[in-house]
């Protein structure tokens, strides 16, 4: 089997910066941006070969573990702001209790 001439890769190339890219973006948190690139995988992937070449085998590997760091970094976020929404939360309960039974004014005993 002949090795893929380099043209062959670029498609492949193509996934492994859109990989990057969908990294970088998780990474900061930038859920739009991330949102932004929504089919633009399956449309990178549409343009393949069903069978890849011999030589894509290292570029795929690439794309795949860059997309497992994606998970991560998503599942982390995700976490974050879960943990954000718990406290924000807690602090509402909390700025409730301050504030009695729902009286915005103080009680004064005006019979004294």
């Amino acid at each position: 089997m002949s090795a893929a001439a380099p043209a062959q890769l670029d498609g492949y190339e193509a996934l492994v910066v859109h990989a990057e890219l969908e990294l970088e973006l998780a990474g900061r948190g930038e859920i739009e941006g991330l949102a932004a690139l929504d089919g633009r995988w399956d449309a990178l992937v549409a343009e393949l070969p069903a069978r890849p070449p011999a030589a894509a085998a290292s570029i795929l590997e690439r794309a795949r573990l860059l997309h497992e760091r994606t998970r991560v970094e998503l599942m982390r976020l995700r976490d974050s702001l879960l943990s954000d929404a718990a406290l924000a939360s807690q602090a509402k309960r909390t700025a409730a209790g301050y504030g009695g039974e729902g009286s915005a004014s103080p009680r004064v005993d005006r019979s004294a």
